[in-house]
């Protein structure tokens, strides 16, 4: 079956480039009569040049995509009529929470969710009396899981993923579905922030055919879902609830309650409190906030009323002070953060807790809802008072946020897609905040309660509204405010001494080779592998970090180091050295001698080498380049938001450094330490070094050091040195000589090396699942660049004897089952080496060296 679109017309937001521009050429490819929108005229109109040279039929519209009347009219005064609409328009304004501007949050409000809104209201009557109508919804991975420097972005897309719901539930009578997809993919966006070796796999044709075949008519059903896609992968995500915990619902249940006995909550050894703590709490005048401030009064705060609602707020003012708190009232909208933090600080001095709690709802079906009604809701509860309290939490470095979003934010509800819209945008916009919160203790996590209000009283029996009364939400929010609490980033659903934390879950997924386009045809043909949740595949991630690794084969996370000026340099530029003087918190790593023996194994060590292979062996040790192992989570902990245009997606593994200090323990606690060692700006580009200690924490003995190396594209600019410094062996260049090699040896690798190294704790699925393996565009899962450098350095082992330090730069891959040939060169107390693929005869590592220790006898 050819999916064919005659007779179709699409328009399609943003498609002067990236995105946009790939599905203009896919749907004018099949018969599709397409409106090609751009900000830029002569894009969109070389767009529409594009699509007739081909015999195809477009027109351009460069209407704002907030006038989404103009918009949807150019459909109609084309080709008489619009059956699907593709809302891919957007901007960034990344910036950090703390200095990120009002200008910058609204201008990504109105692009990406007035945008929408206006464009869908404009085709929505027409969607509705034809009784059918298509609308995809662009959100992204920052949407989904937050991210570092977007909160504005973040809370838009997920906003976006609220929206898409509610309108497949008011759609769903008129034949309108709607669907939220989180691409990845080359664009003007994207290309500032990627590398151009990815970039190369991440074509915007790698998204367009799943677009095209959830928008035809005989498509598969993606109504209300959202899927996250690239390079050829594609995934459904869908919420996941844990089966909570239930509390007794009466006096017992307060913060300190622990559950599970329903004949009285037992408390915690430590009651609860918030004694000198300042907690402010918007829409407090009644319902849910009135609750939690004389909860927080009776556990001993200060305790800020905002409400617009004055007699509310003083009447709540007066309970507080009565159960034991202190209290004033604030007077005015939750919108005006400024002014509600400011008297918290000259009445109490600061600020500890926020609660954004404020909401209004003006409920209407999307056909009938207003644009008044639209701004009214967004406004209030995105535009919470965070801005306001973050730069007193930074300061302090202590806080503790808890806002509120709800069942409808995350499910969607006929007649609320403005409060679905924001509400879902909240739980975007509180992950953000709690991963850029995250160093400087403030934790921020978004509760979806259910509960008795002036709100849900016009819609629920009196008999409901008393079983779930607000004081049956305020322990969770009290515990989760509190110090005593450690969890961040969450979301949890509450109602009437009931709570659980839901999370997402994704499907196995499928993933299309990346070396040829797949076409509509194929994404309905292997729509069950793309939905299926229930075949062992699915997981769990938790940040964008998580869930590109599955488009990026080289992926690698950030890292850092001790004293403030350890790594100082007079050439640096003064946002590199403010970055090196941040220190992190040892990270501790336990193992055994199963640990090691696991490794050993993994790198190619056999049953007939029982120093690496049996414990019970005089000469037990573990191989030397056991030292990536303990450091691999440390070499993570480093944020690098200081970069321009910082973004995980930008980093490439180049170079790794390891230096032996001290004789290995076979099994015992490690703890790692990292520190920025060297910051490079290459203009568009930035190569970042990190050094991680490992130290025996029995002992405090040094046992290992290592040097990573990695290349960030688009995070350039920012001054200081172009070419980094002399580090010795670590950054030896290491040409071999002319001559043959003094040594070679060879090894064949197991089909199973990749599913044994990961073991050791690098779970990257690139190295065990095929399809992740075709996005990246190899035939097969590939070994680990680590595992490989493991076999190669096995191999000098047992040429040369013991070495102190290792270094190698990443060439090439190897696939489990080829074999790894290792040429060695001895030059006095260095040995260089060359790792080949025989069967490819490819370089996989290269400028590689180690320096022998003469001193130690090899333990062969």
């Amino acid at each position: 079956m050819t999916l064919s679109f005659a007779g179709h017309t699409v328009v399609i937001t943003g498609a002067g480039g990236g995105l946009g521009k790939a599905y203009s050429l896919l749907f004018a490819s099949r018969g599709a009569n397409v409106v090609v929108n751009d900000f830029n005229p002569a894009a969109a109109q070389s767009v529409v040049n594009q699509i007739k040279k081909a015999g195809g039929k477009a027109v351009a519209n460069t209407s704002s995509v907030v006038d989404g009347a103009a918009v949807i009219k150019s459909a109609v005064d084309a080709f008489g009529g619009v059956t699907i609409l593709i809302n891919n328009a957007g901007i960034l304004r990344d910036k950090g929470f703390k200095n990120m501007s009002d200008k910058e949050w609204d201008q990504i409000m109105e692009v990406h969710l007035k945008g929408a809104y206006a464009c869908t209201k404009a085709a929505w009557p027409i969607f509705r009396k034809q009784k059918f109508g298509r609308v995809i919804n662009t959100s992204s991975a920052a949407g989904v899981y937050g991210n570092f420097g977007q909160a504005n972005y973040s809370a838009a897309k997920m906003g976006l993923v609220g929206f898409t719901k509610t309108l497949a539930r008011e759609g769903a009578k008129y034949g309108i579905k709607s669907t939220a997809i989180a691409p990845m993919a080359a664009s003007a966006m994207t290309e500032t922030i990627m590398p151009q070796e990815m970039l190369a796999n991440m074509s915007p044709e790698f998204v367009a055919p799943f677009v095209a075949a959830i928008s035809h008519p005989d498509g598969p059903d993606a109504s209300g879902k959202i899927f996250e896609l690239g390079a050829g992968f594609i995934a459904e995500l869908r919420w996941e609830r844990s089966d909570g915990t239930i509390f007794k619902a009466d006096a017992s249940f307060t913060p300190s309650a622990q559950a599970l006995k329903l004949s009285t909550n037992p408390q915690s050894a430590q009651e609860v409190r918030f004694d000198g703590k300042t907690v402010v709490i918007t829409g407090a005048g009644a319902g849910l906030g009135r609750a939690y401030a004389i909860m927080y009064g009776r556990l001993g705060a200060n305790v800020v009323i905002n409400d617009l609602n004055e007699k509310g707020a003083y009447a709540v003012v007066d309970e507080v002070i009565q159960a034991g708190g202190k209290a004033i009232p604030v007077i005015c909208s939750a919108e005006d953060g400024d002014q509600i933090v400011k008297a918290a600080v000259e009445k109490f001095g600061t600020v500890h807790v926020l609660i954004a709690n404020a909401g209004v709802l003006r409920d209407k079906s999307f056909q009938a809802m207003t644009e008044q009604e639209w701004d009214l809701v967004l406004a209030v509860h995105l535009r919470c008072c965070a801005k306001a309290v973050w730069p007193i939490f930074q300061k302090q470095k202590f806080g503790r946020i808890v806002t509120t979003s709800s069942q409808v934010g995350i499910y969607g509800n006929f007649g609320q897609a403005n409060y679905a819209t924001a509400k879902a945008g909240i739980i975007a916009l509180t992950k953000t905040l709690a991963i850029e919160g995250k160093k400087y203790n403030i934790l921020a996590n978004v509760i979806a309660p259910s509960a008795g209000t002036a709100m849900t009283s016009t819609v629920w029996p009196q008999d409901m509204v008393d079983a779930f009364k607000t004081d049956y939400i305020a322990p969770l929010v009290g515990y989760l405010s509190s110090a005593d609490n450690i969890t961040t980033g969450s979301l949890f659903e509450v109602l009437g001494g009931w709570a659980a934390q839901t999370r997402w879950q994704r499907s196995g997924g499928h993933g299309f080779p990346s070396d040829r386009p797949y076409t509509p045809e194929d994404v309905v043909a292997k729509w069950s592998d793309i939905t299926n949740f229930d075949d062992g595949r699915a997981s769990h991630p938790t940040s964008t970090q998580e869930a590109t690794q599955k488009w990026f084969p080289y992926f690698v996370m950030t890292s850092n180091f001790k004293a403030p000026d350890a790594f100082a340099d007079p050439e640096d530029s003064s946002l590199v050295a403010e970055a090196k003087r941040t220190s992190t918190e040892q990270s501790t790593f336990t193992y055994t001698e199963r640990d090691v023996i696991l490794y050993n194994l993994g790198v190619g060590a056999t049953e007939k080498e029982l120093q690496w292979t049996y414990e019970g062996d005089d000469e037990f040790a573990a191989l030397p380049t056991y030292g990536v192992v303990p450091q691999f989570s440390a070499s993570s902990s480093l944020p690098l938001e200081w970069l321009p245009n910082f973004n995980p997606a930008k980093l490439l593994h180049g170079e790794q450094y390891l230096s032996i200090k001290a004789p290995i323990p076979t099994s015992g606690e490690l703890e790692n330490q990292a520190r920025l060692l060297e910051v490079l700006d290459k203009g568009k580009a930035a190569a970042v070094t990190t050094i991680v200690e490992t130290r025996d924490k029995a002992t405090g003995n040094l046992i290992f050091e290592s040097q990573s190396t990695v290349f960030i594209r688009g995070a350039g600019g920012f001054g200081g040195k172009r070419t980094g410094k002399d580090r010795g062996p670590a950054s030896a260049a290491n040409e071999p000589p002319t001559r043959k090699p003094d040594v070679v040896l060879e090894e064949k690798t197991s089909p199973s090396q990749a599913a044994l190294y990961r073991l050791s704790g690098d779970t990257n699925p690139l190295h065990i699942l095929p399809e992740f393996a075709a996005i990246g565009g190899f035939d097969q899962p590939i070994l680990h660049g680590l595992c490989t450098m493991g076999i190669a350095a096995k191999h000098v082992l047992k040429s040369f004897g013991p070495y102190k330090d290792i270094k190698v730069r990443f060439v090439g891959v190897v696939y489990p089952g080829e074999t790894i040939v290792t040429e060695m060169w001895k030059e006095g107390s260095r040995v260089m080496f060359v790792a080949k693929v025989k069967e490819r005869k490819s370089v996989v590592l290269a400028s590689a060296a180690v320096t022998l220790d003469e001193k130690s006898k090899a333990r062969l």
